[in-house]
């Protein structure tokens, strides 16, 4: 769904430009009505609107340029490779100089949450879990890419909550070093996850 109409309108209504919270909070919303957070017929899972939210409030559409394009920046903890852009969007064909329109940025988010989604389905493999737990759990995965390896999943599995929760403080480094967003994002993750226990 092009909701750039929607958003238009809203903006023309309300008299002012959206500030991100604004625009997170209408894409969970949306989210939510469109059924984008909703279980697929497959029965394979998807991230819900809290999910969403958490990782767009720490990914950021970051560089958007004045020309309304988004531009490529480069890992806050190395200060080079992997090249980032819109939506923590990483990967081939993204570098220096990689501009995006908003909507190839939405659209990027859209495909790496299904993706994602579906990594971390794999590793829970059936281990009952909230819509909460799973959420916190595709935000983990999203920054880190370490759904399969971390001891976090495998405590999620063997059900001790509190063990999985506590994991989530680990994943803190970017470059040897404790960068304080990824000590905020995985303070944020453990909360949405405890909200489902």
């Amino acid at each position: 769904m092009n909701r750039k109409p929607l958003f238009d309108l809203l903006r023309r209504l309300i008299g002012r430009p959206f500030r991100q919270g604004d625009v997170d909070a209408l894409d969970a919303a949306l989210d939510d009505i469109t059924g984008t957070a909703a279980t697929p017929s497959d029965g394979s899972r998807r991230v819900g609107a809290d999910g969403i939210a958490l990782i767009r409030r720490f990914e950021g559409c970051a560089k958007l340029r004045p020309d309304g394009m988004v531009e490529a920046y480069p890992d806050p903890g190395t200060g080079g490779a992997p090249w980032t852009i819109g939506w923590g969007a990483t990967g081939a064909g993204i570098g220096p100089g990689t501009v995006w329109t908003r909507q190839q940025c939405d659209a990027r988010l859209h495909a790496d949450l299904d993706r994602y989604a579906a990594e971390v389905a794999r590793a829970i493999d059936g281990t009952p879990t909230s819509q909460a737990q799973f959420d916190a759990l595709v935000s983990f995965h999203y920054n880190t890419g370490a759904i399969g390896r971390a001891t976090l999943t495998r405590r999620h599995r063997a059900g001790d909550h509190r063990g999985a929760a506590a994991e989530f403080g680990r994943w803190k480094f970017a470059g040897g070093r404790v960068l304080a967003g990824l000590v905020r994002r995985r303070e944020a993750e453990a909360a949405l996850y405890l909200s489902g226990s």
